[in-house]
């Protein structure tokens, strides 16, 4: 990919995103919207990827969309000629790991909360701007934000638009984690390359998809999808490995692959 907003490197297993307009805070054009979509599509796509850190160069994550040309910073869509699918963070089949290393305003939190984990730097300021600029806020927000951090604290940050800070974040739930910002992307790593080593890819795909596929699932209908799966995971490769490996101390030996392994979620 010849990317101009969004840097993308894979090592270790693990592919790290980079939002990649440090003089403008990385905030939100149409070209960074598209090029962030063929990045996860790329590390989707790849077997060899098994994490995903998603982070933003220099100070700031993302400080919201870029207004300087008037309220087309607002919109998103294909503006790159590039060919490659296009993808949103919870619909790549990988863990998502958001690495919110600084500012993160508008949709620069409404897009990582699409991410399935956030470490955030405790001196981030993070705000849910939209209301205050005569709009709304995006990306689902209405259902993920109410049922990560509850409905009362999900309407103190949607209906007042006010600043909260990184460790209030945390503290909400709405991260998992904070940290010194020097610290963020390292943890974020770190975890990345643990889930790269030590979590067979198929199930941490199927877990995920269940998990999002959770947010308008009932507790029986997913007590009876996990039925169906567990028996064709237990007779895979993968199972036998994870157990032998947890007896020989040892890092296991994955054979399953995402691209070609994943059993289908009965509906």
């Amino acid at each position: 990919m010849n990317l101009e907003t969004v840097l993308y490197d894979v090592r270790d297993g693990v592919a790290t995103i980079t939002l990649n307009r440090p003089e403008a805070m990385n905030a939100w054009t149409p070209q960074l919207s598209d090029e962030l979509s063929l990045a996860m599509g790329a590390a989707d796509a790849d077997d060899d990827v098994r994490a995903v850190v998603l982070t933003g160069a220099g100070k700031a994550f993302c400080a919201g969309a870029d207004l300087s040309a008037g309220e087309s910073g607002f919109l998103s869509g294909e503006a790159s000629a590039q060919k490659g699918p296009r993808l949103m963070p919870y619909k790549v089949r990988k863990p998502v790991i958001a690495a919110i290393n600084g500012h993160a305003v508008g949709v620069g939190i409404t897009y990582p909360m699409l991410c399935d984990i956030r470490i955030v730097s405790e001196t981030a300021k993070i705000q849910y701007a939209m209301v205050r600029r005569g709009i709304l806020p995006e990306l689902g927000s209405h259902v993920l934000l109410p049922r990560v951090i509850g409905f009362s604290r999900a309407a103190d940050l949607l209906l007042t638009g006010r600043l909260i800070l990184g460790t209030e974040a945390a503290e909400m739930g709405l991260a998992s984690r904070a940290v010194p910002a020097d610290q963020v992307l390292s943890v974020a790593t770190e975890m990345a390359r643990d889930i790269a080593i030590n979590v067979s890819p198929v199930s941490a795909a199927l877990a995920k998809q269940l998990m999002w596929d959770g947010m308008n699932t009932s507790v029986d209908h997913m007590i009876m999808t996990e039925g169906k799966l567990l028996p064709s995971l237990t007779a895979a490769p993968d199972s036998g490995e994870g157990v032998r490996a947890f007896f020989e101390k040892r890092v296991p030996l994955w054979r399953s692959r995402v691209s070609s392994d994943m059993p289908v979620i009965p509906k």
